[in-house]
Order: structure tokens, then sequence, then C-alpha cells
């Protein structure tokens, strides 16, 4: 097992840290609000979470004496809103992502003062499509999940599909049962950029509306049905799971990585023909491939007893062999990761003017 070099911390070393901290409080806070805090907090995704906890162990291990980071499953989207809320102890520390933050979030971010963010990828993860091993089989593109889950397909009235069969002629009569992520989830998000509007653009006329009107372009591609055929099953995936096992019919969406781990109960569904493996996620090949990032407060640095050590645990155990790929990970291209290791190294904060 790979692991860092321990973090000596002195009782002033702590206590300045400590002070510090609260100074960056009573800028977000205001006085007192702000507090002091010796323990690292990240909030963020679902999918990010069992990485993150991992190098939670591994800080524990390489610290003795230091308190096991918090880390909080609050969906992509939830935990970006804690993240940009302010700077201070009362504030995360850490953001964890499906997807990378959205120009809207830097935006909000900054007028709450949260001004220097550092952007590291992490690994890569699929958005994944999986059914129970007694399963019917099912082989999906991003147009057949378009059709089954969309609202109002093609913006041509509500989505009246009760069966894949009413979808497409090739799939079972069975009933359409989809658990998946909510609404503040970075998979949820991948799910409607990666699949959903892929499946939308394939008509013409999608395109033609993009170009048009792009709030309704979006809202046609992206909105999922609620007429219980798509069912939001929270932040926790081991719970779909669990449903897939109780409805051998039903289909989950999840990272990859969950996928992975249950591969005795589940199988996978291709998507265009490409089955989610370490190798179609890794190269790109798998549509539903997706990188993940780490967002951390570069004002909280100093601040924070060990969080420059916890973003080191990554960076050490994101290669191919290392601890976060036998969890289940797929390590970035080597590219990226030479990118990633030198953006912890140098703390620069990230550049806003790319993010959409």
């Amino acid at each position: 097992m790979k692991q860092f070099a321990s973090l000596a911390v002195s009782a002033p070393t702590l206590l300045a840290a400590l002070l510090a901290l609260s100074a960056c409080g009573d800028q977000a806070g205001g006085g007192a609000a702000g507090g002091t805090r010796d323990q690292i907090r990240a909030v963020g995704s679902s999918t990010v979470y069992p990485f993150a906890t991992a190098v939670a162990e591994l800080f524990v291990q390489g610290n003795p004496g230091m308190k096991s980071p918090i880390i909080e499953s609050t969906g992509t989207g939830g935990g970006m809103k804690l993240f940009c809320a302010g700077v201070g102890a009362q504030h995360p520390d850490i953001a964890n992502a499906s997807r990378r933050m959205k120009k809207a979030e830097f935006d909000q971010c900054q007028a709450n003062g949260v001004k220097d963010i550092i952007e590291v990828q992490i690994g890569v993860d699929g958005l994944a499509f999986a059914e129970s091993n007694k399963g019917p089989g099912l082989k999906l593109t991003p147009l057949i999940v378009y059709k089954a889950l969309a609202a109002t397909p093609f913006g041509k009235g509500p989505n009246k599909t009760q069966t894949w069969k009413d979808v497409d002629p090739s799939l079972p009569a069975i009933t359409i049962s989809v658990f998946g992520p909510p609404s503040t989830s970075g998979t949820r998000d991948s799910l409607a950029e990666l699949i959903l509007t892929k499946g939308c653009e394939s008509d013409p006329a999608m395109k033609a509306l993009k170009e048009k009107n792009e709030d309704e372009f979006k809202a046609t591609c992206t909105r999922v049905r609620e007429d219980g055929k798509y069912v939001d099953s929270g932040e926790n995936d081991n719970l779909i799971v669990q449903k897939l096992g109780a409805n051998p019919n039903a289909v989950g969406v999840f990272g990859y990585s969950f996928l992975e781990e249950n591969k005795d109960s589940l199988k996978d569904i291709p998507i265009n023909g490409v089955e989610a493996t370490y190798e179609t996620v890794s190269t790109g090949q798998y549509p539903g491939a997706r990188p993940l990032y780490l967002y951390v407060k570069k004002a909280h640095l100093a601040a924070i007893p060990g969080l420059q050590n916890y973003m080191n645990a990554f960076s050490t155990n994101w290669n191919p062999d290392g601890i976060l790929t036998k969890r289940g990970m797929v390590a970035a291209p080597e590219a990226a990761r030479t990118a990633s290791a030198e953006v912890v190294k140098t703390l620069t904060p990230l550049d806003g003017s790319a993010l959409k």
C-alpha cells in the first residue's frame, strides 16, 4: 500500500493555523461566526465518495494523532453550493465532483469570497448502465435512452412509452424501470450531457432549436419524465444496486466503480455496443466516460492541518497501479495525471474563463 510522508504539526504551528482559519472565517462569516477547525471537511459527489474515504484512511495511517477527514456524500451540485458559500471554518475545504465545475458555480464562489480555487482531476469514471445478472440482456444507445426517459421527447408532448419495445422494436416488451441519481448529482448531469443530449441531437430539428433557443433545447433534451419510469434514488448508489437485485427487469445508472464492485450480482448494459470496462473508460471509447475532480480552497491550505497532505495522497495513489485504481477508480491518461500533479505541487488556481 502506498503511503505518504506524515505531517508533523507542532503546537505553535497548529495554533497559528487555527488562528489563520479563524481569520478566514471572520472574512466570510463576520467575527466569531468563523470559528476554528482542526479537521478536513469534504462534500460532494457520491461517485467520488469511496475514493475520498480511501484517501482519508491513508491520511490517518500516515498522520498518527490527526483526526480523520469528514467526507460527506451530498451530490456534486449540493456539494458545490456548500463549497461556494464562503471561506472559513463553517464552510467545507473540498468539493468532490463527478463533472467539472460550472461557470455559474465558479461565479457564485467568487461572489462569496472563494477567490482561489484549485482544480485537480483525480481520475476517470464511466456513467454505467447495469441490470441484474438475471436481467433480459438489454443493449441501449443514447437515442433509445433519450426516447425512454425524456419528459417530452423531441418536444412532441409527454412521454407515453411504457415498455422498452415501445421505444425500439428490437427490445423486449418489459416495463421501463430505471433507478438513477437525483438532480443534485454530477452523475445526473453526466447522464444529461453524455447520453440524453446525444440522443436528442440525433434529430436535426433539435440541433436547429439549440441555435435558436438554448434554454428550450436544454429543457427538451435533458428533462427527465416524472411518471415513475425513472426513479430518483438519492445519493446512495448502493441502494440502486439493491433495487436491481430485487427487480431483475430494472436498469440502474451510476458510476462505473459501483458496477465493478458488484460484478457478482450485476452485468453491464452496453451503450452503442461498447461495454463499460476499465480499458474503454480510460481510453474514452465508452460513450459515458467522464473525468472526476477535486476542488480545494487555497485560502484553507495554510489553516487546516493536513489539507496539503490529503491532496498529496491523491496524487501518489491515482496511478494505474495505485490504491485508488484498486478501489475501482480508472486512472486518468498520463498527460492528465502529470498536469494534475503539477497543480497539486504549485497550487495554481483555476482560471474560470474556460468553464461552461
